[in-house]
């Protein structure tokens, strides 16, 4: 029998991961991609709606373009997961699968943050779409940047944020009497590069933005405009960019497939303790930061190992923890950071690379690639 391949989720691992063994299998098995919207968008992209003016529609990438050999897309929403059988069912119907790969990313936990949802965030799109709106009337005062929790999607972007609105203010010329504040549970901004988080720091410096650490957002009272932390102080704000908390969706929950939160994996094969079922991405507890790029390198290993399994002459490769950050600093210029966690026993390393223009080339470059790569343009 044709075997049956299901992935869950069609984000940066889902999407590479399909596309790997489309490319290596092709239709000779049965793989079957489900995820619940009709479009992809970056992450970063929300950045450029928020504080460039681009529109919703401009930084979507229509799941229709996704077209592979042997990949049969579906626009479902999962239900439920029985691991053990590998069955999933959706609202469109049941699939059994042979190897299964869970991919759904990480949902955001609203309700863990009392006031929160009536709050405004920039951690969807229709979050940033609705901060980007209002900046233009935004007439000044206090800017908190307020994490409800870790882990996090793409731990730089509160502190790309901040840089981002620094410079927006400072064109509106309104940053005079404006504040910005960065609220989060990290003692620095990039716990696995020092030297990032000394650059990031020292941008902070410069611009007058404070860098509040060790801190959580636990409650937001949008009709006072008061944002509270977890020592109980206090902070009025005119503008409020929240972070929500992250948990992994309820379904892989109720599942029996997540321990404190999170799917649990090996990290360098990322199989569950269920045979046939792997993890991949922000759902997943993989030992790396919840990125695109750290996503990517899963699916590589992922698909690799499935690939051994089913054809002679190929040998499966280890996850290795490592990979990229861009970093927005702000006038155009852009760093980047490229971590490695899993190769020094002592803990994860990091190199750090300068903020320039030449930089931006190659995050353009980044995207550019994957919108060919994955979707054909």
């Amino acid at each position: 029998m044709t075997t049956r391949i299901l992935v869950l989720g069609a984000g940066f691992g889902g999407l590479e991961l399909t596309t790997l063994l489309s490319e290596k299998l092709g239709d000779s098995v049965d793989l079957t991609l489900i995820d619940k919207s009709d479009t992809f968008t970056f992450g970063y992209s929300k950045l450029d709606v928020m504080f460039h003016g681009a529109s919703v529609e401009s930084v979507r990438l229509p799941y229709k373009n996704f077209v592979k050999p042997g990949v049969n897309f579906r626009r479902e929403t999962v239900v439920s997961v029985d691991p053990a059988t590998k069955r999933v069912t959706t609202d469109g119907g049941a699939y059994e699968a042979d190897y299964l790969i869970l991919a759904l990313g990480a949902d955001y936990d609203f309700a863990a943050t009392p006031g929160l949802a009536e709050a405004t965030e920039f951690y969807t799109v229709a979050g940033a779409e609705r901060i980007g709106k209002m900046l233009p009337t935004f007439s000044g005062g206090h800017v908190i940047i307020g994490l409800c929790g870790a882990p996090y999607k793409c731990p730089p972007a509160p502190c790309e944020a901040a840089l981002m609105m620094h410079d927006y203010l400072t064109k509106r010329g309104i940053r005079q009497k404006s504040q910005i504040t960065v609220i989060t549970p990290f003692d620095i901004p990039i716990p696995p590069s020092p030297e990032t988080s000394r650059a990031i720091l020292d941008a902070f410096a410069e611009r007058d933005i404070t860098f509040m650490a060790e801190r959580e957002v636990k409650a937001v009272d949008a009709a006072r405009r008061i944002a509270t932390t977890d020592d109980g102080h206090e902070h009025p704000y005119d503008l409020f960019l929240g972070v929500p908390a992250h948990r992994a969706p309820k379904v892989l929950a109720a599942g029996g497939l997540t321990e404190g939160g999170w799917v649990t994996v090996n990290k360098y094969t990322l199989e569950t303790r269920f045979p046939g079922v792997y993890a991949i991405g922000d759902c997943a507890k993989q030992g790396t930061p919840k990125a695109g790029l750290f996503a990517e390198g899963a699916a590589r290993a992922v698909a690799t190992a499935l690939i051994a399994k089913l054809r002679s002459g190929f040998t499966a490769v280890p996850h290795e923890g490592k990979g990229s950050c861009y970093l927005e600093f702000g006038g155009g210029l852009i760093g980047r950071v490229d971590v490695d966690f899993f190769s020094n026993p002592e803990g994860p390393t990091g190199t750090y690379f300068p903020p320039s223009l030449a930089m931006r080339a190659n995050k353009e470059q980044f995207g550019a690639t994957r919108r060919a790569r994955w979707f054909g343009l």
